[in-house]
Order: C-alpha cells, then structure tokens, then sequence
C-alpha cells in the first residue's frame, strides 16, 4: 500500500512551502511572490483564508507526485480544508490531466489515491472572501509565447490596463534566465506592473524513475496550469486584480487520441481547454475568492487567426520562446518543429530566421514530430501544440510561399492534395464559447473578428 502524505504546508512572508511523503521519499515545494507580505494578507483578511489558500497551492502541487501511483492519500492536520467540492475538482483534474500518464503506462482503471480522511463538513462552508479593487484589473499570464505576446497585444490595443505574471519553474532551468526571456515578451506591452513568481520543485527534477524502477513509474507528470491558477490567488488578493487572464486557444480542447480500452479522449492539452477553464472559473468564484475571474482571450480561436495577429507584431516574434526543453528553442522537438512550421507559413522569412535560425523542416531528427503533427502517425505529439488540421493548413500555406526542402516535401507528398480555404474554413471561425467578462469581450471579440476575416480572404 502506497500512501501519499501532505507533510507540511508553510506560510513564510514571502513564499509559502509545502512538504509531502510517499513511503520513504520526501518531496519539497515552494512558491515564491515578490514584493507580496503573506503574513500582512493574513493581518488583513485572516489566518484561516490564508491558510486555504495554500492548501490549495499544495495540493496542486503534490498531486504530481501521484505519478507515482500511490494507493491513497493523507491529508492529517490539513483534512479539515479538504471539502467534497475540493475533493471532485482534483479528481476531476487527475482523471482528465494523468489520461496521457495512465495510456503510456497501461493503467486504464487507476483513478488516483483514495482520500482516507473523512471529507470535510459541508453544513456551514466557508464564504469566498471578496477582494477590494485594485488599480488594475487584469492579471494576464505570460508563458513566454507567442500565445502570450498576441493576448497582451489583444489587452493594449483593446485599451484595458493589464499587469503581467510571469513565473519561472526549477524545471525549466536557471529562474534569471527565465525572468529575463519573460521581459523580452512582455517588456514590448504597454503592462502597468510586473508580477513575477519562483516555483521550487524537487520532485519533478527527481531521478526517481531511474532509481527507484520498484515504484513501475516510466514517466513524471504534473498539472501545471491548475497549479499555476490556485498559485496567483495570493496575488488577486494582495492587489485586487479581478480576473486571472491566459492565452488558451481553442485547439486545446482537441485530444491527441481515442483510448480503446476506455473511450476516453487523452488530451494533453486538457488542463487549457474550456472544459478544465470552467471548473477552474466556477470553483475559484464559489469557494475562495469572490469575483476573481479566471478566463483565456484565446479560447474562441485556433492558431491560424492567431498568426493572422502575431503577424501584425511580427517583430517582436523573435522574443517569443515555447520550448520545454532548453529555452528558448532547443529546435528538435514537437513544440519547436510545429511553431518554426507556423512562423514560416505566415512570417517574414527573416523573422523566422531570427527566431529559430535554421530549417527545422529539414532536420532529420524532426522528422517524427512531423509525421505526428501531420496526421501520420498513431497519435499527435503529446505536446501543446495545433491538431492535425492546423498543421496541414501551415504546410500547405508554406509550400504556397516557397518551395519546401526535401524532407518536408515527401512529407507533403504523403498528405496529398489541400484545399487550403476548405480545410481553414473551421479554423478561422470565431467560436462563441469563452469565459471573458462582457467589458473584456466588449474589446476583445471585435479585434478577434477581424482577425478572422483577414485570414479567411488570404486563405480564398
């Protein structure tokens, strides 16, 4: 029996630290804030808010370590913030997030570890906490890509004053290096302020896989954009920012496959599509912090509108970075080879040249990415990027500017014939769900729409 213990949750001024166990393991976590005083927070609004919070926090952390199957899970001291609500939500969050984990591993029935500790008492819940206004409404997160860049173009030209957030992880490398990428893309917006977040993790940078192969572990996941939500709240509530805004697009919502053995969709995206923005939305509003919203700009578009907008700032594309594995872009992944294959589809050749410097089309060692995000393969890339759909319409569109190296032209060969504005018909429609206030939608949408029709006339 494998049992998963929350350890310790720790409020510290500046950060708060959490501490959990599975069997002899330890494992550690911190979230960091700059220039924001927890302990005067809790002067203000209470102990008991504060400490909800951060269990919050902690449990979106460690429920990463549950890629460890672990049988079940121990809250102790900490049980008694742990509502049915609370409990359904990261359940729900394990089953959609850990599909991907739970495929490659062949696990089609392990639904998570059992709570064992009794849930808390619904009969008197705690009320959300509201947050006095600040001066500014709008907290937009940038990852540092061009998703990000576009989002906070789409806030300054739409004129609504935004601050940013920018948060450098342990697994992305060195924290400065990854602030200072972040400034690069959000440094060219008109942003009022720059929040920034340090988030210290042991586990995921762990040789447990190697070292501990008793544990049946192949792979280690984690939930980084619930995480990241419950991780900003302290900050909502430190400046009284109204909405928690990402840069999720609407190709997010399509899985990489079907799964036989269950009919489940695996969709590694899941934890940015709509389905996981609502109960985000729904859950920070009734049960912590009254009026925040939490909502993409992105979610009524897929990538070919997108582009259609990141052209408009074409200059500032070589400041963008996506790659998770050697920032800004390690050129010979999935997340590299589909975003060169965007750039070059609808950016100047120099631009995409400054950004990646080099055909990443004719790298040998793409050519699997390629044959994923084209269709070709059993599956599309576990990985966030466009379906396949998206990609075919970049390919046809960059065979239509230039001629295509040898590789990406057999590729091309084995895709067939595109009708490019029949095939991008879906994708520069305009979707109608989207979780934006109506004073956000009000600026937003008409900018999203022209958009679209700008991409819909080159496409004809």
């Amino acid at each position: 029996m494998r049992v998963l213990r929350l350890l310790e949750v720790q409020r510290a001024r500046e950060c708060i630290s959490v501490a959990c166990s599975l069997d002899d393991l330890r494992f550690h976590f911190t979230v960091w804030y700059e220039d924001v005083d927890l302990h005067e927070l809790a002067a203000l609004h209470g102990d008991e808010l504060l400490d909800r919070l951060a269990f919050h926090i902690a449990m979106f952390q460690i429920n990463a370590v549950c890629s460890l199957r672990p049988d079940t899970i121990e809250l102790g001291a900490y049980a008694r913030f742990a509502t049915p609500r609370l409990i359904e939500l990261w359940r729900t969050v394990f089953r959609r997030v850990w599909a991907q984990w739970r495929w490659e591993h062949g696990l089609p029935d392990y639904a998570g570890p059992v709570f064992v500790d009794a849930p808390a008492a619904a009969d008197a819940p705690a009320r959300p906490a509201r947050v006095a206004p600040g001066p500014v409404d709008w907290l937009v997160f940038c990852g540092g890509g061009k998703d990000s860049l576009v989002a906070l173009k789409l806030f300054e030209r739409g004129g609504l004053p935004f601050a940013t957030l920018g948060y450098a992880h342990s697994i992305y490398g060195d924290a400065a290096r990854q602030h200072a990428l972040l400034d690069r893309v959000a440094g060219g917006t008109a942003r009022a302020r720059a929040e920034r977040q340090w988030v210290i993790d042991d586990f995921m940078d762990a040789p447990v896989v190697a070292l501990r192969p008793s544990l049946g572990a192949r792979s280690l996941l984690a939930a980084e954009t619930p995480a990241s939500v419950f991780a900003a709240l302290p900050l909502a509530l430190a400046r009284g920012y109204r909405g928690l805004v990402v840069a999720h697009e609407r190709g997010a919502n399509t899985g990489n496959l079907v799964w036989p053995a269950t009919g489940e969709e695996v969709n590694h995206q899941w934890g940015k599509g709509w389905e996981a923005e609502r109960l985000l939305d729904e859950y920070v509003r009734a049960e912590l912090l009254a009026g925040v919203r939490y909502f993409s700009v992105l979610q009524p578009v897929h990538d070919e509108v997108i582009f259609e907008l990141l052209a408009r700032d074409a200059e500032l594309a070589p400041t963008t970075h996506s790659c998770n594995v050697r920032k800004p872009w390690c050129g010979a992944c999935a997340k590299c080879a589909y975003v060169w294959l965007q750039m070059a589809a609808h950016l100047p050749g120099p631009i995409v040249d400054a950004t990646f410097g080099d055909d990443l089309g004719e790298r040998a060692e793409n050519e699997r990415w390629f044959r994923e995000l084209l269709g070709l393969a059993e599956h599309t890339p576990f990985e966030c990027v466009g379906g396949v759909a998206e990609s075919r319409l970049a390919l046809g569109q960059l065979a239509a500017r230039r001629s295509l190296g040898p590789r990406l032209a057999r590729l091309a060969a084995l895709v067939g014939p595109l009708d490019l504005a029949a095939l991008g018909g879906p994708l520069v429609a305009v979707g109608a769900e989207h979780g934006m206030p109506p004073e956000v939608a009000a600026r937003v949408m008409p900018q999203l729409e022209a958009a679209a029709a700008a991409a819909r006339a080159r496409l004809k």
